[in-house]
């Protein structure tokens, strides 16, 4: 099979690679039907996070079972399945309180797996999921073609959108800034709108996002960065700031941003991945009562209430996507998000 390894800074191959096997009992073979590059693998793209040896790399996908362990019992072959960005039991005390990023049982894609090795990259053929009960979600019947893009999203981006609102406390009537137009900010516009929210301002930049988030929801556009974007936010909010601020960047910059955009008693909800050095002043949080919560968001605990919002069209996430390429491809696919042509790039193997 072929699968996608990075081999170092914006050295990205694909690869021939041992097909998966069964090993654990409890653990699936699935044939990726769809797989994505996503934001944060820009990271160790970048040189950002350090790549020591070549490893798969990836971590959204949905697909078809192909072949199950004896002691699988909730997925059967032949299920088309969304797979979380992470492994999971949902079994664990910890995946029992709502955290399945922590499950004990757990790992990530691509990465050293519980025993001993690198993990199955999703950006390949055929991926082996460990706890195939615990991780997968099937759809009760076969999606159509134009319906994937969505139910990929639900592997991370919109349930990681989700998270970012649900953190912040979005509801109805709340008025919510959100930082960062990639394809999770994009998200998290949709995710506000869907939880009520009455005012959605989408700090952007760039005239295409900008569009997509009026079309999901945001009902305004700020352009300015720093002091001035700050200035702008109070501008458009009471003179005060938003009720929520949702994080989906992961620097120094769009921390602050966000912190000082949030009114006195406002929610900063954040889920940017942290690789850009954001901090806290706690002295300022302190003094304007800001609350920030938030963290590597457990989409496994949302698919199922987003997936009927999802197969219906009332949501639209899969409209992230506005590049499609062949995973023969996928050093294009890099290259398209990192130089900013693409919000979010779909893979077909």
């Amino acid at each position: 099979m072929r699968a996608t390894v990075i081999h170092g800074e914006r050295d990205i191959r694909l690869e021939d690679v041992a097909d998966p096997v069964l090993s654990t009992g409890g653990d699936a073979i699935v044939k990726v039907v769809a797989a994505c590059v996503c934001g944060s693998d820009l990271w160790p793209y970048r040189g950002v996070t350090p790549t020591n040896e070549p490893h798969r790399i990836g971590h959204e996908f949905v697909g078809i079972v192909q072949e199950i362990g004896p002691d699988v019992a909730r997925i059967a072959v032949g299920d088309f399945v969304i797979a979380p960005f992470y492994d999971c039991d949902n079994t664990c005390i910890n995946c029992r309180n709502g955290v399945s990023t922590s499950c004990l049982a757990g790992g990530w894609w691509g990465s050293h797996d519980k025993i001993g090795g690198f993990a199955d990259g999703a950006q390949g053929e055929l991926v082996r999921v460990p706890h195939a009960d615990g991780t997968l979600v099937a759809t009760e019947q076969m999606p159509t073609a134009e319906q994937i893009p969505g139910l990929l999203t639900l592997a991370d981006v919109m349930g990681t959108g989700h998270h970012a609102a649900v953190s912040a406390g979005v509801t109805t009537g709340s008025s919510v800034v959100v930082v960062g137009d990639g394809a999770v900010g994009l998200c998290a516009v949709i995710a506000s709108k869907r939880l009520g929210a009455s005012r959605i301002v989408m700090m952007s930049r760039n005239p295409e996002r900008q569009a997509l988030a009026r079309e999901f929801g945001a009902t305004d556009i700020i352009e300015q960065r720093g002091d001035d974007g700050v200035e702008r936010i109070r501008e458009l909010l009471d003179g005060i700031g938003a009720d929520c601020v949702l994080e989906c960047v992961g620097t120094k910059e769009s921390m602050d941003q966000a912190i000082r955009g949030a009114r006195p008693g406002g929610m900063v909800g954040y889920v940017g991945a942290p690789n850009g050095g954001p901090e806290l002043p706690v002295r300022s949080l302190f003094n304007r009562n800001v609350g920030v919560n938030g963290g590597v968001a457990s989409v496994r605990g949302y698919i199922e209430e987003l997936l009927p919002d999802v197969l219906s069209g009332a949501i639209e996430p899969g409209r992230v996507f506005d590049l499609e390429l062949p995973l023969t491809d996928v050093a294009e696919a890099y290259a398209a998000m990192d130089e900013r042509r693409a919000i979010k790039v779909l893979l077909r193997p």
